[in-house]
């Protein structure tokens, strides 16, 4: 199964409606090919005419666009398409593939631990069963390195929801203030949501390490 799925409404009938799973169309840098700018990262020329990652869509100035995956991102850099776009050479950052994985890393791991904050997460194999079972909409969490046993379990429970599984138990441990945690729940909403845009963007640089459920760790025991 994908990494992350996703393209599905972050509502149910009981809660306000999520953002559109669909948004403006931009023009990829490296085909020309036009598509959801949700699925595309946007990039902008600084003073000095240095390429800065603008991952929030917020920094001023004139965007440029490439398609979320590492390939169109190594494309743009090595047609110079940035340099033409902007009129001029642009200081490109050193293995952007990498610092981009790097960020889009730290915003989702923010956003989860935003949304424990904000009582909007569960964590503990037995606490989001629970929660799946009572019919609550969310997005599904799992460690990439989980047993594959206690993820289908709770994939069952899920059904069409959103599944992230992009993340090792560390790093979701350390988003949520723990040592590990194997699977979370967060409920729908605006950082369900934000977790899930960034997470398909994210799927475009990162795969999840292959777990066939030996030497990973047994979810069922609280984490």
């Amino acid at each position: 199964m994908l990494p992350v799925t996703r393209d599905l409404p972050l509502q149910a009938d009981d809660e306000p409606a999520a953002e559109p799973v669909t948004g403006p169309a931009r023009r990829d840098l490296a085909s020309r090919e036009s598509g959801d700018s949700r699925h595309m990262l946007r990039f902008v020329v600084d003073p000095e005419r240095r390429l800065v990652p603008d991952l929030a869509g917020r920094l001023p100035g004139r965007g440029f666009w490439v398609k979320a995956d590492a390939a169109s991102v190594a494309r743009a850099v090595k047609k110079r398409a940035f340099d033409r776009q902007a009129g001029g050479p642009v200081t490109v950052p050193a293995d952007l593939s990498a610092l981009l994985e790097r960020l889009l890393v730290q915003r989702c791991l923010d956003a989860i631990g935003l949304a424990r904050r904000a009582g909007e997460l569960v964590s503990g194999f037995d606490q989001v069963a629970a929660m799946l079972a009572s019919g609550a909409a969310g997005v599904l969490l799992e460690a990439s390195d989980a047993a594959r046993h206690g993820r289908e379990k709770l994939r069952a429970k899920q059904g069409e929801r959103p599944v992230v599984a992009l993340f090792t138990r560390e790093e979701l441990g350390r988003a949520i203030g723990r040592d590990a945690v194997v699977h979370a729940w967060i409920k729908n909403g605006r950082l369900a949501t934000r977790l899930v845009d960034d997470a398909v963007k994210l799927s475009g640089f990162r795969q999840p390490s292959s777990s066939d459920g030996k030497g990973s760790v047994d979810e069922q025991q609280g984490t």
